[in-house]
């Protein structure tokens, strides 16, 4: 499992203009069931993403798609974490 921990290093406005192509990205992503959960930071100077894949290099290749590092919007950082607990609603989810 793991933490894709994004920083947004531009202004709002101009990652707002790639919003649509980012949210398409997410959504492929959860129909391969890859992504948990996914959402803004409070204050909104990033997001973070929990997913789930057979290895952080495979998730790199994955996150080299998201159109906020394909234009250099964000930087990326991912944290491995190996799940002890969790929601028993999550049981069927989770690999």
């Amino acid at each position: 499992m793991f933490i894709i921990n994004l920083r947004y290093i531009v202004p709002l406005e101009q990652l707002d203009r790639h919003m649509t192509e980012h949210v398409a990205y997410l959504k492929k992503y959860y129909a391969a069931d890859v992504f948990i959960m996914s959402g803004r930071k409070v204050p909104r100077t990033g997001g973070i993403i929990i997913a789930q894949a057979d290895s952080e290099e495979i998730l790199w290749k994955i996150i080299e798609q998201d159109p906020f590092h394909q234009h250099g919007l964000a930087e990326f950082t991912v944290t491995e974490f190996l799940p002890s607990q969790s929601h028993p609603a999550l049981k069927g989810l989770l690999r």
